[in-house]
C-alpha cells in the first residue's frame, strides 16, 4: 500500500493564522484564534467539501460576548461551557459560551496540530490535538479538559458541525427517543417525547427542500456514540464517533431556510440536556468537574464515501 504522508502548512487570512493539515485523503483547516474552529473538511479524492459556511459573512475574529447567531460563519465550532447566556456557579457566561471566541495558542506537530488555552471565565483548560488517519478519510481529535478554577464546574460541552445539505439527505442516529427543543424552531408542534425518527407519519431524519422551515431536536437513549449525515443520494457520509459516556446526548439543528435564510444541518453530540445548564444540572444531565479533575477523550470524524 502506498504510504500516505501528512503535511501541515500555515497561511494568514484576515489577520488570522490558518493551519492546514492534509494527506492524500483529506485537507482540514483549523483556526486557533476562533476557538480552534475547523473551517473546512475537504475530501480530495471526491473533490467534496463537507462543511457549510456562511458566504454572506467574512471570516473574522469575534470578540468575547458577541452574539452567536449574527456571527454564525459555519464550520465546526464547539460550545463550552454553555449554550444559552446564563449564570453558572456564580459566573455570567456569554451566548454560546466562551470557547468559540477564544484566542488559542497552537503547536504544529509532525503529523497534525494542537490548539490549547485556559478559558478566562470558567478556568477550564482546553486542548485539542488534530491528526489524520493514513488509510482512510478520518480525523482523530484528542481532547484534554482540566478544571483549573479551584472550584467545581458544571458545564455543557457540545460539538457543532454545520454541514452542507440537499433535499433527501438523511440523519443517521442510534437514538430511540427525541424531543423538540422549541416549537418555534420546528416544522412540528409536538411538545412531548416521541420515538425517533417518525413524527406524525413523517421521517424527521430526512432533509426537506429549502423553504421557510427548521428543526431542532434533542435525541437520546442511544446505545452507542455515533451520529452521521448521509448526503448526495447516499454517496457520501459525514460521521462523528465518540464516547457516549462523555457525550450522552445528541442535538440536531437544521435550518431549511427559516433561520436567516441558511440551508444547513448541524450535528451536535452533547454532554448536557436541556440547553439550560442549570436545569440540566438539577436533572444530573450535564458535565461536572471538581477542582483539578479532567476529562480525556477521542472523537473520530469520518468524511468520505458512504459504504
Amino acid at each position: 500500500m502506498k504510504e500516505t504522508k501528512t503535511f501541515v502548512t500555515q497561511r494568514m487570512e484576515q489577520g488570522l493564522d490558518i493551519l492546514v493539515v492534509e494527506n492524500d485523503h483529506l485537507c482540514v483547516t483549523i483556526i486557533p484564534m476562533m476557538g480552534g474552529k475547523i473551517s473546512s473538511v475537504y475530501n480530495k479524492r471526491f473533490n467534496k467539501e463537507f462543511l457549510w459556511s456562511n458566504t454572506g459573512l467574512e471570516l473574522r475574529k469575534n470578540q468575547p460576548g458577541d452574539d452567536y447567531d449574527s456571527n454564525f460563519w459555519g464550520g465546526i465550532d464547539e460550545l463550552l461551557p454553555n449554550d444559552l447566556p446564563e449564570q453558572l456557579d456564580g459566573i455570567a457566561y456569554p451566548d454560546h459560551g466562551e470557547l468559540w471566541t477564544a484566542r488559542l495558542e497552537y503547536k504544529i506537530l509532525s503529523n497534525g496540530v494542537a490548539v490549547y488555552g485556559r478559558l478566562p471565565l470558567s478556568g477550564l483548560y482546553y486542548r485539542k490535538t488534530v491528526y489524520l488517519h493514513e488509510d482512510a478519510p478520518k480525523i482523530n481529535v484528542e481532547y484534554n479538559i482540566i478544571n483549573q478554577s479551584g472550584k467545581c464546574r458544571r458545564f455543557l460541552w457540545k460539538l457543532h458541525a454545520a454541514l452542507r445539505i440537499a433535499e433527501g439527505d438523511r440523519l443517521v442516529s442510534g437514538a430511540r427517543k427525541a424531543k423538540i427543543v422549541s416549537p418555534g424552531a420546528s416544522r412540528f408542534d409536538e411538545t412531548g417525547e416521541f420515538p425517533w425518527p417518525t413524527l406524525r407519519g413523517i421521517d424527521a431524519s430526512v432533509v426537506p427542500k429549502k423553504g421557510n422551515t427548521m428543526d431542532f431536536f434533542y435525541l437520546y437513549d442511544s446505545p452507542g456514540g455515533n451520529m452521521s449525515l448521509i448526503t448526495d443520494n447516499g454517496k457520501y457520509r459525514f460521521s462523528y464517533y465518540y464516547d457516549p459516556l462523555v457525550f450522552p446526548y445528541q442535538w440536531y439543528f437544521a435550518s431549511y431556510g427559516q433561520f436567516r435564510g441558511h440551508y444547513t444541518a448541524i450535528l451536535e453530540p452533547a454532554s448536557a440536556m436541556p440547553a439550560n445548564v442549570n436545569e440540566a444540572a438539577k436533572l444530573g444531565q450535564c458535565s461536572v468537574l471538581e477542582a483539578d479533575e479532567e476529562v480525556n477523550t477521542v472523537v473520530v470524524i469520518y468524511a468520505g464515501a458512504h459504504q
